[in-house]
């Protein structure tokens, strides 16, 4: 099956009520255990990229290798552009052949956020590429303190969708990225709110480390992306350590890295009830 519309993915997902895991992959270690978790389970991914990856993988090559994987598979795959914060980020990815793409301007004034985003949407339109963006600020790393968390304002969402023209919406919902610095307080009746509010598919980052009581709820409020990087990256050190304790040589320790990624992702895909939806 290749290469697939993240639109129609998630539209699939929202409609019989799963979740997609979306997985933040740089190398070939992260890659091959999503690819094999996928293949094992029958599950749908979205193999996602962000734009501080290029210091570790350029995205000009590692495009070609996400896509040589998606290719070989019969399975629905999605690469994602994650994160971009320019016009210029998004037009290098599609070019490196990625089929979907967030733009991030939720830092910015609410005017601004939908200008940014309006402009992207008008590039990948034509291409037939979707588009995320988000409304409200997702917690950075490291973030403790909500009493200045960025949530979803659910009166604007529907006005944002609207205007924007956006595939699907990332929402601020108590969610952080990075590695939680304590138990993630999700706000429910945002969630609610801005489900009610707009229909385009909507997408939870920051994902990992939130327990699995919330996500399972989350899905069952209507969030049908799931983004997952952190969980993945613990567990390939938690390998680590223990092979380079065991004085294991180097592909001993790439095996067990790529296993560990795997079962991080089966978990993941069964918590999000999307095996067997491919």
């Amino acid at each position: 099956m290749a290469l697939v519309s993240m639109r129609e993915m998630l539209e699939k997902a929202d409609a019989e009520g799963y979740g997609v895991g979306n997985f933040d992959v740089f190398n070939l270690e992260l890659l091959k255990g999503v690819m094999e978790a996928q293949q094992a389970l029958r599950a749908p991914v979205i193999l996602a990229y962000g734009p501080p990856f290029e210091a570790f993988s350029p995205m000009r090559h590692f495009a070609k290798l996400m896509r040589s994987y998606a290719e070989e598979t019969d399975l629905p795959v999605v690469i994602h552009l994650d994160h971009a914060n320019t016009f210029e980020q998004v037009k290098l990815a599609v070019e490196a052949g990625f089929n979907s793409v967030m733009i991030d301007a939720s830092a910015l004034p609410f005017e601004e956020n939908i200008q940014k985003t309006r402009e992207v949407v008008a590039f990948c339109r034509p291409l037939g590429i979707p588009v995320e963006a988000e409304l409200g600020h997702v917690g950075d790393e490291g973030m403790s303190d909500l009493s200045n968390y960025g949530f979803t304002d659910p009166s604007l969402a529907a006005e944002y969708v609207k205007r924007t023209e956006i595939d699907a919406l990332a929402v601020a919902i108590g969610n952080a990225h990075g590695v939680y610095q304590r138990k993630p307080e999700i706000r429910y009746e945002v969630l609610d709110a801005v489900r009610k509010a707009v229909s385009v598919p909507l997408v939870l980052h920051g994902a990992s480390g939130i327990p699995d009581q919330d996500i399972r709820r989350c899905t069952e409020s209507g969030i049908t992306k799931i983004n997952i990087h952190t969980e993945l990256l613990l567990s390939a050190v938690e390998s680590f350590t223990r092979d380079i304790k065991a004085g294991a040589n180097y592909y001993t320790i790439f095996e067990n890295h790529v296993k560990a990624v795997r079962d991080r992702t089966e978990e993941k895909i069964r918590l999000f009830g999307s095996q067997g939806k491919a």
